[in-house]
């Protein structure tokens, strides 16, 4: 390979992961970086995620916002977002996606959230929540729910694979 080629293909795979998103997805990270820049500066801060845990009813201990913060390379602008959701992303499955969000809210680390819980969040106003017909629709759907409790992780594989099932069962 000539030297022309080798930098050509190291340049290619050092480029922005942000890249890899289509118009539609860039859209939804927008919506998600506004709802997470609470002081809408245009940069996402400690007291911004401060305040969105607040908003979610959570407190976050300032170690853990403090290790979310270094993984920036600096400030936190959406160029810096997207890029480090395209790293996370990248090869993730939507599943463990799933997984993560909901693992935010065990406080227990037991793999379950209550049930108001889940409802609270598939509610909250700062997304896109659901209404009453898709709550009903969620249920009718066998959500993994035991004495109050979800298991999130039975949840959102049935969340991803779900409706492929049913595709196929068609």
């Amino acid at each position: 390979m000539s030297k022309a080629a080798k930098k050509k293909s190291s340049k290619k795979r050092s480029g922005s992961e942000a890249a890899q998103f289509d118009q539609k997805t860039i859209q939804e990270f927008k919506e998600a970086f506004g709802i997470m820049d609470q002081n809408k500066d245009g940069v996402i801060d400690k007291s911004d995620l401060k305040d969105l845990y607040a908003s979610m009813g959570q407190i976050a201990p300032d170690s853990q916002i403090d290790a979310m913060i270094k993984e920036a390379p600096g400030p936190i602008n959406f160029t810096v977002f997207l890029t480090l959701f395209g790293e996370r992303l990248t090869g993730t499955d939507p599943e463990a996606t799933i997984v993560g969000a909901f693992a935010m809210f065990d406080k227990k680390d037991c793999g379950k959230i209550k049930e108001d819980e889940l409802i609270k969040i598939l509610q909250n106003k700062r997304g896109e929540p659901l209404d009453e017909d898709e709550i009903k629709a969620m249920y009718k759907g066998k959500p993994p729910i035991d004495g109050g409790e979800v298991d999130y992780k039975a949840f959102a594989h049935l969340i991803t694979t779900g409706a492929q099932d049913e595709l196929a069962n068609a």
